[in-house]
């Protein structure tokens, strides 16, 4: 005899235990009397004990039957739960999302994610920060769902979105000469120590961002590396060299660094959301879509 349990079982043996009358439940559940009776002796055979006691004049539920109605009656409550947040992660609504993203990009990432938070609360968003290259490889094995990068170099199986764009500027101590002008050639830095990121972060922001020393026909030495602004423009304070950097991560400058603007026509710095091409789950189009906040 197969002895696997059916849903069936456990919902024809609530209504019964619920009724405790087998031609009542057998109404509620649209089914006949004698195939309610079958299915629950059957369900007995599988349990291994009787779950009513029957009379001519009653049925009620014995020992065992009282144990196992709040336990089939979990199993019931759990399942539909899990077929609500199955159908609601295939929506979209539900699940979670890997969030990648270069700490410079920080506002951005804060942005997009209030807006979706309101839409989908129930959303679990883990986030992880690195540089392009690191976001670009997690994004490629598959441990981040969607990436937030800078001037990244275009790769075959990711799909690129741009988010903003915004100008590089430069950021000098409070110290320095050209402190208190509105605009520097990159020329008139060449003698102070570089503080910048290490190329191997993202090698077209790097070329980008030592782009004004080029064209000032300067060579670029970085003197100094270090992984995220905030350290840089910490160190550029402490007078300890200069930097380039985008518009935004200068918004908030520590007490002795300036930013000050460079001369000639601006070099452009872009930040993207990136994901893998194909990936096409509801829940990654409800991040990527562009939603107005209310």
């Amino acid at each position: 005899m197969d002895h696997r349990i059916e849903l069936r079982h456990l919902r024809y043996f609530l209504a019964l235990a619920e009724e405790l009358h087998f031609g009542r439940a057998a109404q509620r559940l649209h089914i006949a009397q004698p195939a309610l009776s079958q299915q629950i002796r059957r369900l007995e055979k599988i349990v291994g004990a009787e779950l009513f006691r029957r009379t001519s004049r009653s049925v009620r539920l014995t020992e065992a039957g009282a144990a196992f109605r709040p336990r089939a009656r979990s199993l019931l409550d759990r399942l539909a739960a899990d077929l609500d947040e199955a159908g609601r992660i295939g929506r979209g609504e539900a699940g979670r999302l890997d969030i990648a993203f270069i700490t410079s990009a920080t506002e951005i990432v804060s942005e997009h994610l209030r807006a979706f938070s309101r839409r989908r609360p129930e959303v679990q968003v883990a986030l992880h920060d690195g540089f392009t290259t690191d976001v670009l490889a997690a994004l490629e094995r598959g441990t981040a769902d969607i990436g937030i990068v800078r001037d990244p170099e275009e790769r075959d199986a990711i799909d690129l979105v741009l988010l903003a764009s915004e100008r590089l500027v430069a950021v000098v101590p409070a110290t320095h000469p050209a402190a208190d002008g509105d605009q520097v050639n990159a020329g008139a830095l060449a003698a102070d120590p570089l503080i910048l990121f290490p190329r191997a972060a993202g090698p077209r922001a790097f070329d980008l961002n030592t782009r004004p020393f080029r064209q000032a026909g300067v060579d670029v030495r970085v003197a100094q590396e270090h992984s995220d602004w905030h350290t840089i423009l910490m160190f550029v304070a402490a007078g300890r060299g200069v930097s380039v950097a985008p518009y935004s991560v200068t918004t908030l400058l520590p007490a002795g660094a300036r930013r000050i603007e460079l001369e000639g026509p601006p070099t452009v710095s872009r930040i993207f959301l990136a994901t893998r091409r194909g990936d096409d789950r509801p829940l990654l189009r409800a991040f990527v879509a562009p939603h107005p906040d209310p």
